[in-house]
């Protein structure tokens, strides 16, 4: 199984980090890293999200809640693909 990241998921991710960014860099960067670290959980646990229901295929694409954070990602035989990640204050769902 591999982790691989959709380009809106890599702009999700500069998009949040440029904001922080503009408050604190450090806890930019901390944070960041902290997503991506625990993003990389779903290849060993690739069920850990909620599926979402609105999905045309509810149990392949789930929603991981990580902090304050939520990656929508989709599950395939062999690869994890992370489609968005957003601020659970934004209304992205």
């Amino acid at each position: 199984m591999r982790l691989v990241y959709s380009e809106p998921a890599v702009e999700d991710l500069r998009r949040l980090r440029n904001f922080i960014a503009e408050h604190d860099p450090g806890a930019a960067a901390r944070v960041a890293a902290k997503l991506v670290e625990r993003m990389a959980a779903l290849v060993d646990f690739p069920r850990l999200g909620i599926p979402v229901s609105r999905a045309p295929d509810p149990d392949t694409v789930r929603d991981l809640i990580l902090d304050d954070y939520i990656v929508r990602y989709s599950r395939h035989a062999e690869t994890i693909v992370v489609l968005r990640v957003w601020h659970h204050r934004e209304n992205r769902a």
